[in-house]
């Protein structure tokens, strides 16, 4: 009976505690997984959040860009052709497109990436190929000799700086004032790519670290495309990027090229001041102190006569200097020197300063031919031109030189920037062959300073085109012989003004001496050995040094005067030898090397 009891009491408390206990268990199961169920949705919530604000951000950026950012023209960005509003040549287009298609492929997986690639490529060669079968085979050739160049130099080099360009327009995409973790990792990858690559043009010049950096800032570049998946708003950036670069490009080549042009008009200021003072030293003398030395030469036939027409001091100094110190008899030789009636006290003042050893120098103001002054204003009223160094009256002054020297037979007319480096005095034992001008040819293709008529003179006009030969070699101002007694047989001087009055009807040549004058002396001049006149120091930097020491005369020719900062730096020295720095003049003046 007992035991009855107590199995019936265990049973009891048994029941009781699966009673109790079962639907405790059952709760928590189901609370488990009611748990699960709700921080997936909680998750799935706060990225349909996170996507609604990526989305906001991603349109306040191109509101922003439409606002900040001048982008190009539709129609420059038509489909397969991404080509910029600068001209450019095939191979910087084609370098542009196949950057725009990498970045829109940022938007896909990254192994869908390749297959896009490969599947671009292919639409690119096929079309390629189609070309070149209806190009001549000279065509073809080159086509197929660069389509397997030989590795660049600078491949990685231009890697990083895309893959920055990239990081900037991603980072371009954030919102304004934003702080984020993803912000700052991409702000310091830029840094640190930048300081990586410095001043590196090559990859040769490239670190280990920079190739650490670059790999970090792939990464970084996989998770910005992964929280910007759509590439429109990229390319779009970068487009609008590009547009504004090569509009600024653009700008500033225009703005440098103005100021270039607008330093060789402009007299510097240690120039003008140099002038002011040698015009007061001279004003300060008397009327019998302004006569220069050996004027009894001046009308000898005998001698060698030189002409410089200038009005820079400093110039035709050097001119001088140069002509007398490299001649084997200087005591022969005979300047004449013309400038205008402003410059002609300091022009006199400093030869009278620094007389030029045993030659002999005259100074003349244009306004002492009065005969010249007056058919000159007529002239002048035909020339058209806005650059005063074209319209100048010293700069045609060229084509009077029989009647501003008629006791003189044979004359070296010399440009005032050029510096004489051997004994010219030879030039009057050349035969010319009986013409008039014994000028250096600029005809050679290929030279820089090759000229060919037609690029300065219009051969369309008949009047034109029945008188001259386009295919004429053309020469050189700067050193020329003239055979003044020739000249003035074959009366040059009235067909000059005869080509001036016709140009002043109809548009027929360029403003400037030089177009004119091979009009003037065509079938006229006799081509002397290049030797004797070297051009290009005053635009062409590619000038050797070699040239330089084999030539008679080196001409800085174009706007980099050696006299003004922006000329050419390493053919300066070549002039500054023949200046007297240490002149007092010069020093207060601030001249110097």
């Amino acid at each position: 009976m007992r035991l009855f009891r107590r199995c019936t009491r265990i049973s009891i408390l048994s029941l009781l505690a699966i009673s109790v206990f079962t639907p405790v268990f059952l709760l928590s199961f189901r609370l488990k997984n009611l748990n699960s169920d709700a921080s997936r949705d909680f998750v799935e919530d706060l990225s349909v959040l996170k996507h609604r604000i990526d989305d906001q951000a991603n349109s306040a950026v191109q509101q922003e860009e439409v606002e900040g950012l001048k982008g190009p023209h539709l129609v420059v960005y038509r489909d397969g052709d991404h080509g910029s509003l600068v001209s450019l040549d095939e191979n910087d287009r084609l370098h542009k497109a196949e950057n725009v298609n990498l970045l829109q492929n940022n938007g896909t997986t990254y192994g869908e990436q390749e297959k896009n690639q490969r599947n671009l490529s292919e639409q690119k060669v096929s079309p390629s190929r189609e070309k070149e079968k209806s190009r001549p085979k000279g065509v073809q050739l080159s086509r197929s000799i660069q389509s397997h160049p030989r590795r660049p130099l600078d491949e990685k080099v231009k890697e990083m700086k895309d893959k920055v360009i990239r990081a900037k327009a991603y980072l371009s995409f954030a919102p304004p004032d934003s702080n984020s973790h993803f912000v700052k990792e991409i702000k310091l990858r830029i840094k640190e790519l930048e300081r990586a690559m410095g001043d590196v043009t090559k990859d040769s010049g490239l670190s280990r670290r920079a190739s650490q950096k670059m790999k970090a800032m792939d990464g970084t570049l996989l998770k910005a495309s992964r929280i910007y998946p759509d590439c429109s708003a990229m390319v779009n950036t970068l487009r609008a990027m590009t547009y504004n670069a090569e509009e600024q490009l653009r700008s500033q080549r225009d703005q440098t090229s103005f100021l270039v042009q607008l330093a060789a008009r402009t007299t510097p200021k240690g120039l003008h001041c140099l002038s002011m003072q040698l015009t007061t030293e001279y004003l300060a003398l008397q009327p019998e102190e302004w006569k220069l030395s050996n004027q009894h030469k001046l009308q000898d036939p005998d001698l060698y006569h030189f002409a410089v027409f200038s009005d820079n001091v400093l110039a035709c100094s050097v001119v001088v200097d140069s002509t007398v110190s490299t001649s084997k008899d200087p005591e022969k030789i005979v300047f004449h020197i013309v400038t205008d009636s402003l410059n002609l006290p300091a022009m006199s003042m400093w030869f009278l300063m620094n007389p030029p050893g045993k030659a002999t120098v005259q100074i003349q103001s244009i306004d002492s031919f009065e005969w010249l002054s007056t058919k000159y204003n007529e002239d002048q009223q035909k020339q058209k031109g806005l650059d005063p160094r074209f319209t100048s009256p010293l700069n045609h002054l060229r084509f009077y030189l029989p009647d501003m020297f008629p006791s003189v037979n044979k004359i070296v007319f010399l440009d005032h920037d050029v510096v004489v480096q051997k004994d010219l005095t030879r030039l009057w034992h050349i035969n010319i062959n009986g013409k008039v001008n014994g000028a250096v040819e600029t005809c050679v293709e290929g030279e820089p300073s090759f000229r060919r008529m037609d690029m300065f003179i219009n051969f369309t006009d008949p009047s034109v085109a029945t008188r001259l030969d386009a295919n004429t070699c053309t020469w050189a101002f700067g050193m020329n012989v003239f055979d003044l007694q020739e000249w003035r047989k074959q009366n040059l001087t009235t067909l000059y003004h005869k080509y001036l009055e016709l140009g002043s009807k109809r548009p027929l040549l360029k403003a400037g001496s030089l177009p004119i004058g091979w009009m003037t002396f065509h079938k006229h001049t006799h081509g002397l050995e290049r030797t004797w006149h070297l051009l290009g120091l005053g635009y062409d930097s590619g000038v050797t040094r070699a040239q330089i020491e084999q030539a008679a005369v080196i001409h800085y020719d174009g706007v980099m005067k050696p006299w003004l900062d922006i000329g050419i730096q390493k053919y300066k020295s070549y002039w500054n030898k023949h200046v007297s720095y240490e002149h007092p003049y010069l020093q207060q003046c601030n001249l110097h090397e």
